[in-house]
């Protein structure tokens, strides 16, 4: 006991033993306090992990969202592609099936003209050749006739009309 009397006589032992209630006095509110900003800091860490996830579910749905709208617009880009080529196919056909029946009706006019002109070359060569027969007859006919002999031929001539018009 002598031991424990002389130690309650030192001046460091006092102050070991008011160190230590000091500490415990101090802790009990400071661990409340430091729980508290620790389980505050914990709960806004959680929140704002929470909202990150709810953040990274709406970019994830954005982006599932955009890639369909993606493929959906591939697919009718691609629809509007075969369209117009199924369309182009079909007024390049119609144009070279026109330009058929064009060139068809030109080269139908132009044999048509053709004809014409070979029917009025032909009906000049025999207006000419006509001309011709009747000038050398004439000319024929004027160096060999004397009068009696030709009233005698334009008589039977004349009588011979009615039967040659009918």
């Amino acid at each position: 006991m002598h031991t424990l009397l002389h130690l309650l006589a030192e001046a460091e032992v006092w102050v070991l033993l008011a160190v230590v209630i000091f500490v415990i006095a101090v802790w009990k509110p400071a661990s409340r306090a430091i729980v508290g900003m620790l389980d505050q800091r914990s709960a806004r860490i959680q929140g704002e992990l929470e909202e990150a996830r709810k953040l990274r579910e709406e970019a994830e749905q954005l982006l599932a969202e955009y890639k369909r709208k993606e493929s959906e617009a591939a697919a009718e880009v691609q629809t509007i592609v075969a369209h117009a080529r199924e369309e182009a196919e079909r007024i390049a056909a119609h144009s070279a099936q026109e330009l058929e029946r064009a060139l068809e009706r030109r080269q139908h006019l132009a044999e048509e003209r053709i004809a014409q002109a070979e029917a009025r070359a032909v009906d000049e060569i025999r207006a000419a050749a006509v001309d011709v027969a009747i000038a050398a007859a004439r000319e024929v006919i004027a160096s060999e006739m004397d009068e009696n002999r030709g009233g005698t031929l334009l008589d039977s001539a004349i009588a011979a009309l009615p039967q040659r018009l009918r």
